[in-house]
């Protein structure tokens, strides 16, 4: 057994207890049993050691004090060095986000905004910001730990040196779709192509990603092996010894690194490729794949221990766990294939379900096309990665060479664009017990390709575990209420057996930010929601329908429910133009109208529909929903005295309208519903929402108060 085996199951371990993962003491002692097993004691030690180092170097990154935590909350002037992802400071030593991320690119900026702390993840399926940032400080890097909103660039000067000409090479005589896609495979740097789309509501990065491509755009062991390839082969032509054709390369690659910046896949994708050639340099000949994938994450984790949690980390060396068996699998494939083709589909197919269920939980989806995608996407990039990276050494030079990568990157667009039109599979989130099953599913086909165990064996193991998995959802279906946290907005999930019903989708007044794409759509994945029987668009305010845009047209609806259909709306002919691409019925809903299912029952309390106020808000569509003797209203933005006009009875939960305005929730409303507990969706905002007074009353009525900005999103059980 290679050393370095039992010694990262030791750091793994130990990076997991300085967390507080208890579990974290398994990986230790499996790693000092597995040395063991292997009858060498001394390995053991060794899997100690490194449990104590790794326990080191996680508190070493997570004791580091914050810096910057005196000017939380603070107006500042900041100057650094951009990368397109953080800003390096000077003084104090630190690195900080910038939101939005500024359209420039990288380079020297001057940039003012308010310094506030990180969000946590505030919805299912959301982004943790706090968590991926804690995971970017190494032990000589420091960690990211501000993020300066509405932020404003001041001044900038664009990255010079060698990076700066490597990136005038890429895009030199390249469109802006093509120059993006181009730093996105080269650099790693996905800014620009974060903003490109092939038409509205379909965005290249989500092209990408339904096809099962977006590893093409994340720097990785592609990359190194098509580059030290091709300089591999151009060396072998002049005839030098091995020490020089393989030993240039190598060292080449530290420089490549440089270039590139660090990042999980990256890294690793480095450290195995130097090992690799030096050992032919010098001729030891082949090297242990498990060693040498265990080598490069021990390097990885002890410079960066909390990589450990970053997703590209994990998708990097699950991905080249499931290659190390490509070799086996390709033998299982009919002999009639040529080879390379059998290679090929195996290594795809097995670097995809390595991967299952880290892409499922995290992404809420998989792709149904990800192999012949990546079988048509492989010869384009065989080319593209190495005459991009020689565009990149000429620099201004490069316009000419770029008129093929320009042919070339059309190609692979070509196809992310095809590819990305077919449906996806959607996944919930991921439990441990499902990924127990993954791993009893994934052990059984290890078996499988060693010739351990027949195929029935597999087939049988995979059947139970999928069944075993998937009847707790069937047997004991949700019945609740979700109020999402969508910041400044609103957005309601309602979901019981036979009736799945979203209440707006949030929105961004003034902002770019799709709410609906970004937060809501992912949520409604994490909580395993494939349709959406009921939409309802409240009223035209930006801050709760523009989502739902994204919405209707990433989820299959059966009816969009709306009030007013204010004339010349553009928010509002957004969403219908949305519901009529996608061929969902609209309904205009009025007093009396209801939707009934699993003992619950939804009635619409306003509009009147025969009288319309001039104002969005006194337009709402408002419901009651009840649940035997249970029940709560969503009032949109409705305000006083109509709130307490229609009649909603008494309440268990109310819904506060207008995130707490000080035009709703009005004394009267609350003496007629008696409601023991309020949610208000709120985010940070400059209308003082939720207002003093309302708070007040709402204490007066002896009402719990619930909000979206200090807790996140809010489950209620439904009875």
């Amino acid at each position: 057994m290679a050393w370095p085996i039992p010694t990262v199951l030791g750091v793994i371990g130990g990076i997991l207890l300085s967390l507080g993962v208890w579990w974290g003491g398994v990986a230790l002692l499996g790693g000092a049993l597995l040395a063991l097993s292997d009858v060498r004691p001394l390995l053991a030690v060794l899997a100690l050691a490194g449990g104590a180092a790794g326990f080191g170097s996680a508190r070493l990154v997570s004791a580091r004090p914050d810096v910057l935590r005196p000017w939380l909350g603070a107006q500042v002037t900041l100057e650094g060095e951009w990368d397109g992802q953080f800003l390096t400071l000077r003084e104090p030593r630190a690195r900080v986000v910038l939101a939005p991320k500024p359209a420039v690119r990288p380079g020297h900026l001057r940039v003012s905004g308010r310094l506030v702390a990180p969000d946590s993840r505030r919805t299912p399926g959301g982004f943790d910001q706090a968590a991926w940032l804690r995971a970017q400080g190494g032990v000589f890097l420091p960690t990211p730990t501000a993020v300066l909103v509405a932020a404003r660039v001041r001044s900038s000067t664009r990255e010079g040196g060698l990076r700066g000409w490597f990136r005038h090479g890429l895009t030199a005589g390249l469109p802006p779709r093509q120059a993006a896609l181009m730093q996105a495979i080269e650099l790693g740097d996905r800014n620009d192509i974060g903003r490109e789309d092939f038409e509205e509501g379909y965005a290249v990065r989500d092209a990408f990603a339904r096809s099962g491509l977006a590893h093409l755009m994340a720097l990785s062991g592609q990359n190194v092996a098509l580059i030290t390839g091709v300089l591999v082969w151009l060396i072998g032509r002049v005839g030098w010894p091995p020490g020089v054709r393989y030993g240039v390369p190598a060292f080449l690659l530290i420089f490549y690194l440089l270039l590139v910046g660090l990042s999980p896949s990256i890294t690793r994708a480095v450290i195995m490729g130097f090992v690799v050639l030096v050992a032919l340099a010098i001729g030891r000949g082949k090297v242990d794949p498990y060693g040498l994938t265990a080598l490069a994450a021990l390097v990885c984790l002890l410079l960066f221990p909390l990589w450990l949690l970053d997703i590209g980390f994990q998708l990097s060396f699950l991905a080249v766990l499931g290659l190390t068996l490509a070799g086996r699998a390709a033998d299982r494939l009919p002999a009639a294939l040529p080879y390379w083709l059998r290679t090929a589909v195996a290594a795809t197919v097995l670097a995809e379900l390595a991967t299952l269920p880290v892409i499922a939980g995290t992404f809420g989806q998989l792709p149904l096309v990800g192999l012949p995608a990546n079988l048509l996407a492989a010869p384009v990039m065989a080319v593209l990665v190495p005459t991009g990276f020689l565009a990149g050494l000429l620099g201004p030079l490069a316009a000419p060479l770029n008129l093929l990568n320009r042919v070339l990157a059309d190609a692979l667009l070509g196809i992310a664009w095809a590819a990305g039109q077919f449906p996806v599979l959607p996944w919930g989130t991921v439990s441990p017990a499902g990924v127990i099953a993954y791993a009893v599913c994934a052990g059984a086909g290890v078996l499988w390709l060693r010739g351990r165990v027949r195929a029935p064996a597999v087939l049988g193991t995979v059947l139970a575990c999928a069944l075993l998995t998937a009847l707790p959802g069937r047997l004991h279906p949700p019945r609740d209420l979700v109020f999402l946290d969508v910041g400044q907005g609103d957005s309601t999930l309602l979901r019981v057996p036979g009736l799945t019903m979203l209440v707006d989708a949030g929105g961004s007044v003034n902002s770019d930010y799709d709410v609906g794409g970004r937060t809501v759509v992912p949520a409604l994945r994490a909580l395993g929601v494939r349709k959406l029987d009921v939409v309802v668009a409240t009223h035209a305010d930006t801050d709760h329908i523009e989502g739902l845009t994204s919405v209707l047209r990433s989820l299959p609806v059966g009816e969009l429910w709306i009030g007013h259909r204010k004339a010349g709306d553009p928010v509002l002919d957004a969403v219908l133009a949305a519901a009529q691409e996608r061929h969902v019925p609209v309904r205009e809903v009025t007093r009396g109208d209801r939707i009934s299912a699993a003992g619950l029952s939804v009635t619409v309390l306003w509009p009147p529909g025969n009288v319309w106020s001039t104002a969005d808000n006194d337009n709402s569509v408002a419901v009651k929903v009840e649940s035997g003797a249970w029940s709560t209203a969503l009032l949109g933005d409705l305000a006083d005295p109509a709130e307490s006009m229609i009649g909603v009875g008494n309440l268990d939960v109310l819904k506060a309208a207008h995130h707490g305005s000080r035009f709703s929730t009005g004394a009267a409303l609350l003496a007629q519903a008696t409601p023991q507990h309020a949610v208000i969706s709120v985010g940070r905002n400059t209308y003082g929402h939720p207002n003093a007074d309302v708070l007040g009353r709402l204490q007066a009525a002896g009402t719990k108060v619930w909000r979206t900005d200090e807790v996140g999103t809010i489950t209620w059980p439904v009875p």
